[in-house]
This record gives structure tokens, C-alpha cells and sequence, in this order.
């Protein structure tokens, strides 16, 4: 009834939390039972893995299941929630359903009743039949969501990111979920072809060995006019496969330009998917880290016993310039390199002292704080700085002012 869901339980009644604990996991479910607000706020807003629903009483030791649902809501969309409450709580319930959460029930209620309620909550929502593509952050969830539309049609997607940010693992999700998946998936790095109109059109090239499937076009911004010329002929003698582009922020300056590559854009009718860097999404650094560590860690000799709380905090804090691929660099040197038994901060960033990497002052603290969240607003407002102003209760220009002291770009929005 619930195999492949991962539920959290956010109950602090010993007996009331191990029974429903045991029965959800008899029918299927992954269980994460948190007892706290202060626990379940950090569980929920950064998941090792996406979260399908969320059973939360409204009674807590260290406050109100509303409060939880209200503060998750300040930063993000959260999981569908379903509340249990009291007689005496229906009506903060009902007041709970009217400010976006899923549905509720009523002490003493009958398991069968409250797996009935979370079923028809999780029919709602479609169950994820692969992993998590870029991490947990609603960013992240969007990208998926997109993905899975742009998947059913057969249009040309245009992934825009920077570097290690994910767009070959777009493309190939795209082809897996698509009805081409069958047929084959095939890959032209232009930025690293030396003659690219070769490798699409010489013996064996991309154009005829792709057949039905997906060819995808890595770097685009760097195809010459030779090699756009034979994607245009092929297209107008009836080309069969679908093509999937993906390119940097460099993108702007191929609009200007103008000429054949955007006209082959034009052509292809592509859906922009857009996927932003990891310093916009500290949540989905340190899901990626989690995710890369096991396999790396089983390599050791002696593997380590975790990842330090302080190490979670330091990957979060840092900018990541080079995307997933620095990450995945600096962790597996840290793995190696790491003395034990729990991987630090100081083993990520070696060339930093451990304690300037974790401790910052309070200033800095607020001002990341502040950018993040920002950012965070905007990317809700689809980067509408009038709109950002309003819900954050500042002037344009004060907002403005911020935006370029933290050197937060309206274009990326």
C-alpha cells in the first residue's frame, strides 16, 4: 500500500509513535519519527532523500505542529502534511487545511482510518520511480517536475547551468522517462569535439547512429555554423530522433549574436529548464554529499563512521564554484585523506584552518542568512524585484542595494 514512500513522523507519545511506526513500515513505508520541532524543522527542510508526506500531532514538547508547518512554509513548499489533533484542536486543524495543509484526524482514530487519509494524500502526488535527480531542495523538486513535462512531449529541451550543475544528468532523465527510451541516447561534447561537424555527420557520426532515440548536444555555444547546417538538413529530410541542447550562462550572448544557431533554436521549439548553482542551494550540497559517500567511503582500507555535523556545515556555507564536480573532488580527497573516525570540515577544505572554515561571526552569519533567503523570495516571485520587495517588507531600493552587495544577479533569477 505504501512500498516506495518515505514518510516523516512527527509524534513525541513513545507508544502512540512505535505503533504507527511499526504499521506504516508493514506496509511498505520508509519511516523517518522525529519528536521535536527543533529536530523536525532540520529533517524536513534538508532530507537525505525527497520526503512523499509528512503525519504531524499538533501537540509537541516544544511547541505546536502549526508552528512547524508555518515556519517550513517560510522557505519553501513542504511535503503535503496530515495532521493529527484533538477534539479541542479541530478548529486549529481546519485553520491549518485553509493555509495549505493536506487534510486531518481526530483523536482516538483507527490506524485503518489514518492510512485510508494518507493514501488518498499520496495518490495526489506522483511516487518518484527513480532517485532524486538534483538533491531536495524545492529548487531541485521544480527542476524534477519540469523534467517529468518536458519528458511526455517530444519538444527540444535548452538546459541552461553552470559548471557541475547537473545538465547531462537532466538530459538522459528526460530520455529515460521519455517513450524513447529504448533507443539509443547519444552524446556530442561540442566543447570538447575538434572538428564537431565530423562527429555528427562523418562515418558512424551522431546523426544517423541515434535513429529514434536522443541526440544531445553538450555545450552549445561553441557549434559552428558548418555543424548547425547539417543539424538543419537533416531536420528538413525528416530526422527522426529528438534533440536535447545544453549550454551555460553564456547562452544571453548567443541570443545577441543571433545567426544560425539561434535559428536552429527556433526550429527545435525548445522549453528552457534552468538549474541554478549549488550556492543558491546549500540544502542540495549537503544531499549530494550523502549521496556521494558511501561508495567513496567503502573504498577505504578502514572506512569512516560518518560525516561530522560541523563537515555538513561547512559544505552548506560553501559557494561551490565549480558546481558538483568540485564537490565530488574535494570529498573523495577528504575520504583518503581523512584520519577519522568521522569525515571533518577540515578534511573538505584542508587549505583552511578547521575553526575559520566552521566559526564565522555573527555579521557574516546574518548577511548569509539574509542572501539566502533573498534568494529565496525572488525565486519565488520568478525574480520580480517589486514583488520580492513587497513580501519582504523593504523598499526596490533597498532590496536592490542588497541584491548587488551580495552579488545576486536578477538574470538568474
Amino acid at each position: 500500500m505504501l512500498k516506495g514512500f518515505r514518510i516523516a513522523l512527527v509524534e513525541d507519545d513513545d507508544f502512540m509513535g512505535a505503533s504507527l511506526v511499526q504499521r506504516l513500515e508493514l506496509e511498505g513505508a520508509e519511516v523517518i519519527w522525529l519528536r521535536q520541532i527543533v529536530r523536525a524543522l532540520g529533517a524536513l527542510r534538508t532530507p537525505r532523500a525527497p520526503i512523499d508526506a509528512v503525519i504531524c500531532d499538533i501537540r509537541l514538547p516544544d511547541g505546536s505542529g502549526e508552528e512547524l508547518f508555518s515556519r517550513l512554509c517560510e522557505t519553501s513548499s513542504p511535503p503535503p502534511f496530515l495532521f493529527i489533533t484533538g477534539h479541542g484542536g479541530i478548529d486549529q486543524a481546519v485553520r491549518l487545511m485553509r493555509a495549505g495543509a493536506a487534510d486531518y484526524v481526530s483523536k482516538p482514530f483507527d490506524i485503518p482510518v489514518l492510512l485510508e487519509r494518507l493514501a488518498n494524500l499520496l495518490a495526489t502526488t506522483p511516487q518518484e520511480k527513480l532517485p532524486a535527480l538534483l538533491g531536495v531542495s524545492p529548487a531541485a523538486r521544480k527542476i524534477e517536475t519540469l523534467v517529468h513535462d518536458v519528458a511526455a512531449n517530444d519538444r527540444c529541451a535548452l538546459i541552461i547551468g553552470g559548471p557541475g550543475t547537473g545538465k547531462g544528468l537532466v538530459a538522459r532523465r528526460i530520455h529515460e522517462l521519455s517513450d524513447r527510451r529504448a533507443a539509443p541516447f547519444v552524446t556530442v561534447n561540442l566543447a570538447r569535439e575538434a572538428e564537431p561537424h565530423t562527429a555528427l555527420a562523418g562515418p558512424s557520426g551522431a546523426l544517423d547512429r541515434v535513429g529514434e532515440g536522443v541526440l544531445y548536444l553538450h555545450g552549445y555555444s561553441m557549434i559552428g555554423e558548418d555543424a548547425v547546417g547539417m543539424i538543419l538538413d537533416a531536420l528538413q529530410e525528416g530526422f527522426p530522433g529528438r534533440i536535447l541542447v545544453s549550454c551555460g550562462h553564456e547562452i544571453a550572448e548567443t541570443r545577441d549574436a543571433g545567426g544560425l544557431r539561434m535559428e536552429l533554436l527556433y526550429q527545435l521549439d525548445t522549453v528552457e529548464i534552468v538549474i541554478p548553482p549549488l550556492s543558491h542551494r546549500p540544502e542540495d550540497s549537503v544531499w549530494l554529499m550523502h549521496r556521494l559517500f558511501p561508495p567513496m567511503n567503502a573504498r577505504r582500507a578502514q572506512p569512516l563512521e560518518g560525516i561530522s555535523t560541523l563537515a555538513e556545515q561547512a559544505v552548506r556555507n560553501y559557494p561551490w564554484q565549480g558546481g558538483g564536480r568540485e564537490l565530488r573532488a574535494r570529498l573523495a580527497q577528504a575520504i583518503h585523506a581523512a584520519p577519522g573516525p568521522f569525515l571533518q570540515a577540515s578534511d573538505m577544505f584542508h587549505e583552511r584552518l578547521a575553526d575559520e572554515v566552521t566559526t564565522i561571526t555573527l555579521s557574516e552569519a546574518r548577511d548569509a542568512a539574509e542572501k539566502r533567503h533573498i534568494i529565496e523570495v525572488l525565486d519565488r516571485c520568478n525574480g520580480q524585484i517589486g514583488r520580492a520587495a513587497r513580501l519582504l517588507r523593504v523598499s526596490r531600493t533597498t532590496l536592490w542595494e542588497k541584491m548587488q552587495k551580495f552579488g545576486i544577479e536578477r538574470d538568474q533569477r
